[in-house]
């Protein structure tokens, strides 16, 4: 199991929950092929994917015979530009909530570019993309943050095993992108009991020893359960200003530490409200040693940000009631 949220499938869910009468297409189907062809589409076509035709007219057959008001896909979706103008004519609204940023050059998709006018609504959840898709022509571009499925990211009771199994100062899950690196070698080097999941940690020498893999969704729960402090790092690739884990460490109840950036302060509010911000590395250390010696302000902090996250407008339903206007 993966740890991160499948959109498309908690939108699906949503959906069905809402009486909306849906089907879920798993755009994973588009990219089949041969290992060959795979890797020559992947790294030589610029992420191609092998089976972009066949799939984008799947779906156009599919819009056909179930006739749905909207299509909604989710990311750099592989639906053609010429099977997206012929949706519209069918009177379907096009709407896609772009979880990448396209000019991120590890996601830098070309044939995508020529897909994104002909949607009639772009929701982004980071607002350094705005600019860039209103200049590629598209319609209606707005900002709408992520969020987090309640049926999985909630506060997980740990037994006394569990307890001692998940123990650590400090956790953090996610990739290990380069501008990361240097954050968790710094928690290192100063002696904190980390617990690190994610990609290519085992790649760098500082990290490696610190690797535990990756999360499946039941396991991330219990470790931002067992840690005192949930470590919260954007993408900076991808110029993210909020991203999965924002919405889903305080959900589950940790108490987290946070980059500090605009959409978080809009999310959480000021300094002290619901969690703590850096800016620097040498602010993360400070304000983890401070958290590590003030028990109650870290179970005060991570109360606040459970009731803001849990009792706002944070779930994937309210985003897809925002997307469809509902």
């Amino acid at each position: 199991m993966s740890n991160i949220t499948h959109l498309g499938e908690a939108f699906f869910k949503v959906a069905k929950n809402l009486n909306l009468e849906s089907k879920l297409i798993n755009s994973s189907l588009a990219y089949q092929a041969p290992k060959l062809i795979k890797q020559i589409n992947w790294h030589l076509r610029e992420k191609y994917p092998s089976r972009l035709n066949s799939f984008s007219q799947n779906v156009l057959q599919k819009c056909i015979d179930f006739q749905p008001y909207w299509i909604l896909t989710t990311g750099i979706a592989p639906v053609n530009a010429q099977v997206l103008q012929k949706i519209g004519d069918l009177g379907i609204k096009r709407i896609n909530f772009l979880t990448d940023d396209p000019w991120n050059r590890a996601h830098y998709p070309p044939w995508f570019f020529k897909c994104l006018s002909h949607y009639d609504v772009i929701f982004t959840p980071r607002r350094g993309n705005i600019n860039d898709l209103t200049e590629m022509g598209c319609k209606d571009v707005r900002y709408l943050s992520f969020g987090y499925d309640p049926d999985l990211f909630y506060p997980e009771i740990l037994t006394s095993i569990e307890q001692q199994k998940y123990q650590a100062d400090v956790v953090f899950a996610g990739g290990a992108d380069n501008d990361r690196v240097p954050y968790i070698n710094a928690l290192i080097k100063s002696g904190i009991n980390l617990a690190l999941y994610g990609s290519y940690w085992e790649k760098y020498p500082e990290t490696k020893a610190y690797n535990l893999g990756h999360a499946d969704i039941p396991t991330l729960r219990s470790a931002i359960v067992g840690a005192k402090i949930s470590l919260c790092l954007v993408r900076r690739a991808n110029r993210d200003g909020n991203c999965m884990r924002t919405f889903e460490v305080p959900a589950i109840g940790g108490c987290m530490l946070t980059e500090d950036t605009q959409e978080h302060r809009e999310i959480f509010g000021k300094e002290g409200d619901a969690v703590l911000y850096f800016k620097t590395i040498s602010e993360m250390l400070e304000k983890t040693r401070w958290l590590l010696d003030h028990d109650q302000e870290r179970q005060r902090l991570a109360k606040n940000a459970h009731l803001l996250i849990t009792q706002g407008h944070y779930t994937y339903g309210d985003r897809l009631k925002t997307m469809l206007e509902l």
